[in-house]
């Protein structure tokens, strides 16, 4: 079968590609291994599909080249995929910090762009695992439903993140098969993990929220931090992880909205054990524990005023070392990915080989938490679509 465009990967950037070409006229074929359509996408945002935030700005975004989302996120806004899903009647809200979304569920992203796929002739090969890809002037997809040729390649295969729906390294082998760059990939969004004598100390306090500012490699977050039983989770947490790496503390501010140094100071007299004391603005459990980890626990009168000091500090940068991360299965999203240098900016071609495109997860940009990435997938996906 020949086409112009063959588009690897049915996801939120795949489908948004092969809208925007089916739309100028090119004849478009739309391939992935999976059987049921846009699964990460039916899964966001705990089934209602955090699908964008209206606060994106490349400052939300890590990559090796931080101006490199610039072009595309200007050209395609939260705005504009506002307006596809108002256009299909999909009511959505705010739910904090920009992020929106649906008022039902995430499969209506998914019908939409389905619909407005099938509204621009786009040609669906579902399920067909790609086994080849050559160049023979014309590009060659080789699956177990046959070969497929076509002028224009966009590799829209997502990342490593969540292998049992299908995640896969395909997109990088593509790309490094061409001779393309793939920096180092890290799982993203992600849990931590302690070492096993932290976890002795911490682990049967899971569930356990406190708000809290963390801070890892000079980038700070301020949202919900949740023990978990194999460490650390939570918003807070899951936007640090995309910093932190092995061998890198976490400075913790568990009080970020008061004076440690003066709650204690005018508590100087008091009988009161240093854990209850603190149980007054921490979960209780949680402050017994942290107290026996790091300090005694000690009527607040037996207390020298440097050792308050130092209470004060700890509580305001509190150092842990995760061990780890709970690994691909439970990430979000993949830190890293095609080289964007080998990328143009405004079209997402492979500079060194015309015709080759690569869109979403795939390349190295990788959004906050909140709705980011599927603005990065939306807006790469338009400007691949306008230009293949």
């Amino acid at each position: 079968m020949s086409a112009d465009i063959v588009i690897v990967g049915a996801g939120a950037a795949g489908m948004m590609c092969a809208i925007e070409a089916g739309r100028r006229g090119r004849r478009v074929l739309l391939l992935d291994h999976a059987e049921r359509l846009g699964e990460k996408i039916r899964i966001s945002g705990g089934g209602r599909c955090n699908f964008t935030n209206i606060g994106t700005r490349p400052e939300n975004f890590l990559s090796a080249n931080p101006d490199f989302c610039r072009s595309a996120l200007a050209r395609y806004t939260p705005r504009d995929f506002i307006s596809l899903v108002e256009k299909h009647g999909i009511t959505w809200h705010e739910k904090k910090l920009g992020q929106l979304f649906c008022d039902q569920s995430a499969q209506q992203i998914i019908d939409m762009l389905k619909a407005e796929c099938d509204d621009a002739n786009v040609q669906w090969c579902m399920p067909a695992k790609v086994s080849a890809i050559e160049k023979r002037g014309r590009f060659v997809v080789g699956t177990n439903r046959g070969e497929f040729e076509c002028e224009s390649l966009v590799i829209a295969s997502g990342g490593l993140s969540i292998p049992q729906i299908g995640a896969s390294p395909l997109g990088y082998k593509i790309a490094e098969q061409f001779g393309l760059a793939v920096t180092e990939l890290h799982p993203a969004l992600v849990g931590l993990t302690f070492a096993p004598d932290t976890l002795a100390q911490f682990g049967d306090l899971a569930g356990i929220s406190i708000d809290a500012v963390v801070t890892c490699n000079d980038t700070s977050f301020r949202e919900n931090l949740l023990v978990t039983h194999r460490g650390l989770s939570g918003p807070a947490i899951l936007q640090i992880s995309s910093y932190w790496r092995p061998g890198l503390d976490l400075s913790v501010d568990l009080l970020p909205d008061r004076k440690a140094l003066e709650i204690l100071e005018s508590m100087r007299a008091s009988e009161k054990l240093l854990a209850n004391l603190l149980g007054e603005f921490l979960p209780q459990r949680f402050a017994q524990r942290w107290v026996e980890f790091n300090f005694e626990n000690l009527p607040v009168k037996r207390f020298q005023v440097p050792r308050l000091r130092e209470i004060a500090e700890r509580l305001h940068d509190w150092r842990i070392r995760p061990s780890g991360t709970v690994g691909y299965k439970k990430a979000e999203v993949t830190l890293g990915g095609v080289d964007t240098r080998e990328l143009s900016s405004k079209t997402m071609e492979a500079l060194k080989l015309p015709g080759l495109y690569f869109i979403g997860e795939v390349v190295d940009v990788t959004g906050h938490l909140g709705g980011y990435n599927f603005q990065w997938a939306w807006a790469s996906g338009h400007v691949a679509g306008l230009a293949v």
